[in-house]
């Protein structure tokens, strides 16, 4: 880490312990976060503060190895999607302890990746929750932005894994292979059937 950047980190600290909010710290508390330091900032307030940082691989690296929710979010929001290989986003997932940090991470950086199709299929056949939870909330994503996420042939593939995961007891992950179906079937009346048919065994 470059000295200006450990300074800009010691300025973003600053000024996340100016934006604390000590009843949302408690309550992510209460929740089961377990960083080392919550400040509770909202999230508008989180997105206005990234915009004035910019944009920055190396400050993206620094703000993740913080044990600091604020720093963890600000992470996806500052890092250049198109400087962002398919091998440090796995680094990232496997480093990741709370479904928030996937969700905001996916919201932020995954779904802009050039490879984010590839990657969504990867990761949701990786038997690793986390990956998995990753995965599905991309596809929704994807699905969201009209994108032709999936193909006739590669459809069945996310249908397999969703089916395969629609009745697991991880809360936030039957929750995002549930969300990712209904974004699927948002896409056409075919789609809604093969959708339906899944979400009726959850």
């Amino acid at each position: 880490m470059t000295e200006e950047t450990a300074h800009t980190i010691r300025a973003i600290k600053q000024e996340l312990h100016a934006m604390m909010n000590g009843p949302v710290s408690n309550s992510l508390r209460d929740k089961g976060l377990r960083y080392r330091i919550i400040y509770g900032v909202e999230w508008n307030r989180l997105l206005d503060f990234a915009a004035s940082l910019g944009q920055s691989s190396e400050l993206a690296g620094a703000l993740w190895k913080e044990d600091i929710r604020e720093c963890r979010l600000l992470a996806g929001l500052v890092q250049p999607a198109d400087e962002f290989p398919e091998e440090l986003a796995e680094i990232w997932i496997e480093d990741m302890h709370y479904p928030e940090e996937a969700q905001y991470t996916t919201m932020t950086l995954f779904q802009n990746l050039p490879y984010a199709k590839k990657a969504a299929f990867k990761w949701i056949a990786r038997e690793n929750g986390m990956y998995q939870l990753c995965g599905f909330l991309l596809f929704a994503r994807l699905f969201m932005k009209n994108d032709k996420a999936v193909d006739d042939r590669s459809a069945n593939e996310f249908l397999d894994q969703a089916q395969s995961l629609i009745r697991t007891d991880n809360a936030a992950l039957k929750s995002a292979v549930t969300n990712a179906l209904m974004r699927y079937a948002s896409m056409g009346e075919i789609e809604t059937v093969k959708s339906n048919r899944i979400l009726e065994q959850a």
